[in-house]
């Protein structure tokens, strides 16, 4: 399925390309129920952030999953702790798990498509303005500092336990390439510095894929990637780290 472009243009009182975005959100959602029902892992791949939506609303339908929602930002800006509203691809956490909008995060009375409790954050940066609240509400949240300082098997397993005291497996395993730092991965809409390296990323992911029911990978800009050398690299990140996706998942008691 391919999205048209992204469009700047914020209309009073929505979102951008919030029509679009639910009605291709219900779209998707089928798409991804069907790959589920196969007992296949999708692999969702493109777009910005809120691809998470269509995600939200499979899962929901099939039951209470976990969510590991691992970027370069915690994207936990919402109607109560903002004015600035606008664009989803910064808001597609809070939206998950029911904070926004009720018309994004409440798609057909589905609402909240993963319960705060067995959601899971990692890899922002120290300084991300949402950081605190993020730690408040959700199961755990791993800033990159964090993550990188713990090693990635063991905060892997750290947060493996957290969804399993929390009831939150299987889990679904969000990555935004943004959770790399912009010395090896510049193509992105919000490059910020202090994030993971490629081998790093490999090995979180890695660690992570094979409890996943699936995973989407987000942001990469080929506007900034001119000779593709970026897009390579993102396909060799992904194919090594998610090789073993949904290898060990379940559907939850």
């Amino acid at each position: 399925m391919i999205p048209g472009r992204y469009s700047a243009k914020v209309s009073p009182g929505k979102i951008r390309n919030e029509d679009e975005i639910i009605s291709y959100s219900k779209k998707m959602e089928e798409r991804i129920a069907t790959i589920l029902e196969d007992g296949d892992a999708p692999l969702v791949v493109g777009g910005d952030c809120s691809v998470l939506l269509p995600v939200g609303l499979s899962l929901k339908k099939r039951g209470s999953y976990g969510l590991v929602h691992i970027d370069g930002h915690t994207d936990f800006r919402h109607p109560g702790n903002s004015s600035e509203c606008a664009s989803l691809a910064g808001e597609d956490l809070a939206a998950a798990v029911g904070l926004h909008y009720p018309r994004i995060s409440d798609i057909d009375g589905l609402g909240p498509y993963f319960e705060p409790g067995k959601a899971v954050h990692c890899g922002c940066r120290d300084e991300d303005e949402h950081l605190s609240e993020a730690s408040e509400k959700l199961r755990l949240v791993v800033p990159a500092s964090d993550a990188m300082a713990d090693g990635m098997a063991r905060t892997a397993r750290r947060i493996v336990k957290a969804l399993k005291d929390s009831g939150g497996t299987p889990y679904w395993l969000h990555v935004d390439l943004d959770v790399l730092d912009p010395s090896v991965m510049p193509a992105v809409d919000s490059p910020d510095d202090g994030g993971f390296d490629g081998k790093q990323l490999i090995e979180l992911i890695g660690a992570l894929a094979p409890g996943a029911m699936g995973a989407d990978a987000t942001i990469f800009d080929p506007d900034l990637d001119p000779d593709g050398r970026y897009a390579a690299y993102v396909a060799r990140v992904l194919s090594e780290g998610l090789r073993d996706l949904g290898g060990a998942r379940g559907d939850p008691v």
